[in-house]
């Protein structure tokens, strides 16, 4: 059926397409929005190293679509395919292949973690990426204290309780210090395992850690990791990784039966199948004013676009960024549509902040640096203000006020479905973990 009110399809539920379905919401009533996302929740990425150290449950740091996009149409599914031509896209649903007309097309899709950067790194390691990955390390690291107990060769239970951090970067820094605490906590329910059998090790393969802050909070950060027992090796990188060791680029072998690597990303498959779009480095490449180079009424924000920051160079794939150029493209589509002109994208970054295992951080916020305490309840502050609804808001807050207290749950989900019980029960073999 035919309609007069502009149709803006978002692709992508991440921090830039949940924000500016939020704010046209608001601002653009005269609109029809739908939003597209493969999952039904954003994820809120720097918080998942807490996940992985059980400090906080996995419900705390997702915040489900349905309930930001108010009035909005969600569509869950997967867009296969775009005819730019045409104006309709085809997405992969529950229900099947579902087509969507649109007037403006949002491209916010996001990027992949790349597993392939180090030699048997696919195989062998783990990257932190969605909850899932959180997740998944969680119940590997409560895997190997559970292995630990078991063994009686020394060198496989010191092999076992090594877990290795590949990269120094927010993600590095904070998987590494949240492992630690972790194990501190819950090795009190292992009474089998030695502490001098557990240790955490990061990698940075430059001379300091956090490159992306002042170097006097990289420091803070290191000295925090250190007093935590994390052996900080910098000018380290990795060139194999194995079942059972990993192997440096100086050629010392490490022998570790857990390696997580925080390094690298690669772009979303979809923007290669859009072989329309100019892409550099995997990123579409966008103008100004946040539409995408070359094609008509198609914008691009977030991880998957290449930005020119009028402020300062390139606009860096983070959240805070990812955020800013949602409130700044739901002001220009509202201009298109009414034929007036858009403005250029420009913006200076308010700070960074990464945690360093429970109750501790570093900052830099409006020039000022924080560290310690300050710097971690400034950081949880940060993300609570960005979870939709003030129920939730209450519901996140008492709880994470509850988990700073009290040791991290050593609960190892399996989420075995009894079709997998009667199985295993047949072959007299352990559930699929």
């Amino acid at each position: 059926m035919a309609t007069s009110r502009p149709r803006i399809v978002i692709v992508g539920g991440g921090f830039a397409g949940a924000k500016l379905t939020r704010l046209l919401q608001k601002r653009a009533r005269f609109a029809d929005v739908t939003l597209v996302s493969e999952e039904s929740y954003t994820t809120f990425n720097p918080m998942l190293a807490e996940v992985v150290g059980a400090t906080v449950f996995p419900e705390h740091v997702v915040a489900p679509l349905r309930e930001t996009v108010g009035h909005a149409r969600f569509v869950m599914g997967t867009v296969g395919d775009v005819d730019f031509a045409g104006k309709r896209l085809r997405c992969d649903t529950l229900k099947g292949s579902v087509d969507l007309d649109y007037d403006h097309l949002v491209l916010a899709f996001g990027n992949r973690a790349r597993v392939d950067l180090i030699a048997g790194m696919a195989e062998h390691a783990v990257v932190l990426k969605t909850v899932g990955d959180a997740m998944h390390i969680r119940n590997l690291v409560l895997r190997r204290l559970a292995q630990i107990e078991l063994e009686t060769d020394p060198g496989l239970r010191r092999c076992l309780g090594h877990f290795v951090v590949v990269g120094g970067g927010f993600s590095g820094v904070e998987v590494a210090g949240a492992v630690a605490d972790s194990l501190r906590e819950i090795r009190r329910y292992y009474p089998g395992v030695r502490a001098e059998e557990l240790r955490v090790t990061l990698l940075q393969n430059v001379d300091r850690l956090l490159v992306e802050l002042p170097a006097s909070l990289g420091e803070a950060a290191e000295r925090s990791l250190r007093k935590r027992g994390v052996a900080v090796m910098t000018m380290t990188g990795a060139t194999a990784v194995g079942a059972r060791e990993l192997t440096l680029n100086d050629g010392q072998v490490l022998s570790a039966a857990t390696t997580i690597c925080t390094i690298g990303t690669m772009p979303n498959a979809l923007a290669a199948r859009l072989t329309a779009l100019a892409t550099e480095r995997g990123r579409i490449v966008c103008n100004a004013d946040l539409s995408v180079a070359g094609i008509d009424d198609i914008w691009a924000i977030g991880d998957c676009a290449l930005i020119q920051n009028g402020a300062d160079g390139f606009a860096p794939p983070t959240a805070q960024f990812a955020v800013a150029e949602a409130k700044h493209l739901s002001g220009n589509l509202i201009a298109r549509i009414q034929h007036r002109a858009t403005k250029p994208f420009a913006y200076r970054a308010r700070g960074m902040m990464a945690t360093v295992g429970h109750l501790k951080g570093v900052a830099s916020v409006f020039g000022i640096d924080l560290s310690g305490l300050p710097a971690w309840l400034l950081w949880r502050a940060y993300y609570l203000c960005q979870m939709p609804t003030l129920g939730r808001k209450l519901r996140i807050f008492v709880e994470w006020s509850w988990g700073m207290f009290f040791p991290p749950d050593i609960t190892h989900f399996r989420f075995t479905r009894s079709h997998d019980l009667l199985e295993s029960d047949r072959a007299g073999v352990m559930p699929s973990r």
